[in-house]
């Protein structure tokens, strides 16, 4: 069974400085009962990016309760690996708190920018979070030689972290030389990585060239992952996995296709997976790259793996 669309659920209204603009990346948090904190990146006049929130009912009629008027963390000083930007990734749990998992960026010249993945903190979800280090916790490296993007993190054990995150098979200038697929790394503590540089979700045709913000859960004993796809437009796919480090393509029966009409028509991507009252949900983005908010959609049945 398809999933059930439930809608556009928010999109910015320009009348914060930190939220001019786009609601990008949607990572749910639940708080209680059917209420989750839903982060997502925003833009400011001159197109940064910040992590903002808004609390929102999750069910097949969602209804935002709270909007955040502050920023949940802010692009870095400038000269630091994200002054132009934080583009979420996810939340983890932790021991004392919560991860949150970002790819900051830098305007290029010769390039158009350059990315790396960060780390902040909070002991809760209801207080701003404050970066590990002004340095990132993943760089370009002789594994990853080009650019890395948003990552997603499980800890599957207490010393066992796992990180999906994207990253560039050859420099790129132009949208169609990037070839950007998705890398795996592992980590004890969830700060220090350790990565081989091997391709672990690669294209599915000769007409994708990128994949990008997967979004991984526990589904039984496997693991299943959405992310964006970009071909001749950005669409959710969906991938499963036994090991998490070999995954099956599954976009026929578990991706999501732009819609008919709508802020969805475009594009759909930037997915982000959860499980609420034994129901695997949805959030993801639609036209212009989070421009026209985020919506949610539900999977109604049986999931089919």
């Amino acid at each position: 069974m398809p999933w059930k669309r439930l809608g556009r659920v928010f999109a910015p209204d320009g009348q914060h400085a930190f939220a001019r603009s786009h609601a990008a990346l949607p990572v749910p948090m639940h708080l209680d009962g059917d209420i989750f904190r839903v982060f997502y990146s925003s833009r400011d006049i001159e197109r940064r990016s910040y992590v903002g929130w808004v609390d929102v009912e999750v069910s097949e009629t969602p209804r935002v309760m709270q909007v955040a008027r502050q920023p949940a963390l802010s692009p870095g000083e400038d000269g630091t690996f994200d002054d132009s930007g934080v583009g979420i990734g996810c939340i983890t749990a932790t021991d004392d708190g919560f991860a949150l998992y970002y790819m900051g960026w830098n305007l290029g010249v010769r390039s158009p920018w350059r990315n790396a993945i960060g780390l902040a903190r909070s002991r809760t979800l209801q207080t701003p979070f404050e970066r590990f280090s002004p340095g990132p916790i993943l760089d370009r490296s002789p594994e990853d030689p080009y650019t890395l993007s948003y990552p997603c993190v499980l800890r599957l054990a207490p010393r066992d972290w796992w990180m999906w995150y994207g990253s560039n098979l050859r420099p790129a200038v132009g949208n169609a030389d990037m070839q950007h697929v998705i890398k795996m790394a592992r980590s004890n503590d969830g700060i220090r990585w350790t990565c081989d540089g091997a391709t672990s979700l690669g294209f599915a045709n000769n007409e994708e060239y990128a994949l990008a913000r997967p979004s991984v859960v526990r589904c039984g004993d496997r693991l299943l992952m959405c992310f964006a796809c970009r071909g001749d437009h950005y669409r959710v796919g969906a991938a499963s996995s036994i090991d998490g480090i070999n995954w099956t393509r599954l976009d026929a029966v578990l991706g999501l296709l732009p819609s008919s009409s709508g802020w969805d028509e475009e594009m759909t991507c930037y997915p982000a997976l959860f499980w609420h009252r034994d129901r695997l949900w949805l959030a993801y983005n639609g036209n212009a790259y989070g421009a026209t908010g985020f919506g949610l959609a539900v999977w109604d049945g049986a999931l089919p793996i």
